[in-house]
C-alpha cells in the first residue's frame, strides 16, 4: 500500500431532523450568514421555510440560482456579498454544485483578485469562512470533503479548486430531503457516486487488498439502491444508504493506500464544461466507453475482479469475465434511465479534438492514470460514444 495521510475534520448529523442543531452550531461562528442554493426546489419542499425558522435570530443573505455546473460569476456575486455585509458564515442548502460553490465563496472573500486565481494557484488560499451544509441530493461527496469543482464561463475551463480550509464545518444529512427529488437526479446522482468509487478502484496499486474490498461493498450498495429510491423515492432505506456512500465514496477513504490519477471525470468535464450537460449523464456516458478502451491482457486482472466482486459475473476467464462486467455497467446505466451516447444529449463532434486536448492539458490523464492515454485516446473514446 502507498503513504497516505487521513484527516476529515466536518461533522456530520446523519439522520431525520438533525436540522435543528443549525442555530447552535452556526451561532459560534457568528450570527450573519450566507445562504447559498440552486432553484425554487427547496422552497417547494418547505426546507427554505424550515431553515428560516431555524436561524430567525440570524441575518441571513441569499445567493440563489447557483448553476448544475456552477459558475465562477456566481462565486465573484457570493464573495462581493460577503465582503460588503461581514459575512460570518456560508450555509449551503442543496447538493454538490451549492456546496462547491460555497466552498470558493467562502475563501475568495478573503481573497482581493479574481477569484480563479484561487483555483489555479491553492497556494493563495490562506483564510475561509466556516462552511455549512444541508445536503438535498446525494452525488459529489462534497459535504464531507475539501474539493469544489467550478466552471470558467469565459475560458470553457472547468476546474477542482482544492485546499484542507475547504472542508465543510458542518453537514447536516437527513435523507427524508431527498424523498422530492425527480428520478432523473436520482439516477445521475446514483452514477456520479459510482464513477467516484470506480476512479479509486481502477488505479496503478493493486496491494490495497481492504481499500478494494471497501470499494466493492460501496458500489454494490449504489447497484442495490438506486433503482429502488428511483422507484420508490420516499424509501428511506434507499435514501438513507445511497446517501451515507455517496458522503463516503469521497472523503478520501476509498484511496487509501492507492491513489494516482483519475480517468473518466477529467473526459467528463470538458463535455459539462463546453456543453453545460448533467455531470452524471456525461459519466454514464463514457465510463462503459472508457472501460472498453482500456481493457487489454494487462488490465483484464482487475476488470475481471470488478466483475465477479460486484456485479456477481462468474466466467473463469479474465478476459470474458471482464467484458460482460463492462456489459453489466452499461446495462445498469441504461435500467437508470441514463442515455449512452452524446448525439442523445446534443453533442456532435464538432469540438471533440478540442475537448481532447484540454482534458490531457488540465489532467494527469497522460502521465499518472490507470492506464495513461493521449488526446487521441481520448478523442477515440468521445468518438466511441457518437
Amino acid at each position: 500500500m502507498n503513504n497516505y495521510e487521513y484527516h476529515v475534520p466536518t461533522d456530520i448529523r446523519f439522520g431525520r431532523d438533525q436540522i435543528s442543531c443549525l442555530d447552535k452550531e452556526i451561532g459560534k461562528f457568528g450570527n450573519k450568514v450566507l445562504m447559498v442554493y440552486g432553484g425554487g426546489s427547496i422552497k417547494l419542499s418547505g426546507l427554505y421555510d424550515k431553515v428560516y425558522k431555524i436561524l430567525n435570530d440570524f441575518e441571513i443573505y441569499e445567493l440563489p440560482g447557483i448553476e448544475p455546473n456552477p459558475k465562477l460569476s456566481s462565486v465573484k456575486m457570493g464573495a462581493a456579498i460577503c465582503k460588503q455585509y461581514g459575512i460570518e458564515a456560508v450555509l449551503a442548502v442543496g447538493g454538490g454544485s451549492s456546496i462547491d460553490a460555497a466552498k470558493h465563496i467562502a475563501c475568495a472573500a478573503f481573497y482581493d483578485g479574481d477569484p480563479w486565481d484561487l483555483v489555479l494557484d491553492r497556494s493563495l488560499v490562506t483564510r475561509a469562512l466556516p462552511i455549512f451544509t444541508v445536503l438535498t441530493i446525494s452525488a459529489t461527496g462534497s459535504e464531507m470533503n475539501p474539493g469544489a469543482v467550478i466552471s470558467n464561463e469565459k475560458t470553457k475551463e472547468k476546474l477542482e479548486i482544492n485546499h484542507p480550509l475547504l472542508y465543510p464545518t458542518l453537514s447536516v444529512c437527513d435523507p427524508s430531503y431527498q424523498f422530492t427529488l425527480p428520478a432523473r437526479q436520482t439516477a445521475a446522482g446514483t452514477v456520479d457516486i459510482l464513477s467516484h468509487i470506480m476512479e479509486q478502484y481502477f488505479q496503478p496499486n493493486d496491494h490495497a487488498y481492504i481499500t478494494d474490498r471497501l470499494s466493492e461493498v460501496a458500489m454494490k450498495t449504489c447497484i442495490k439502491y438506486g433503482p429502488i429510491a428511483i422507484a420508490e423515492p420516499d424509501n428511506y432505506e434507499a435514501r438513507s444508504n445511497l446517501m451515507w456512500t455517496g458522503s463516503l465514496a469521497l472523503n478520501h477513504l476509498f484511496t487509501f493506500g492507492k491513489g494516482g490519477a483519475w480517468s473518466v471525470h477529467p473526459i467528463e468535464h470538458e463535455l459539462s464544461a463546453f456543453y453545460d450537460i448533467t455531470h452524471g449523464v456525461g459519466l454514464a456516458i463514457l465510463t462503459p466507453a472508457w472501460m472498453k478502451h482500456v481493457l487489454s491482457d494487462e488490465t483484464a486482472g482487475r476488470f475481471a475482479m470488478y466483475a465477479r466482486n460486484v456485479w456477481d459475473v462468474s466466467q473463469e476467464d479474465d478476459m470474458t469475465a471482464a467484458k460482460a462486467g463492462i456489459l453489466r455497467t452499461q446495462r445498469f446505466f441504461r435500467e437508470l434511465g441514463m442515455p449512452d451516447k452524446l448525439s442523445e444529449v446534443g453533442i456532435d463532434d464538432s469540438r471533440l479534438s478540442e475537448m481532447a486536448a484540454e482534458a490531457i492539458r488540465t489532467s494527469g490523464l497522460s502521465t499518472r492514470a490507470y492506464v495513461k492515454l493521449n488526446a487521441s485516446d481520448v478523442e477515440n473514446i468521445y468518438r466511441e460514444c457518437l
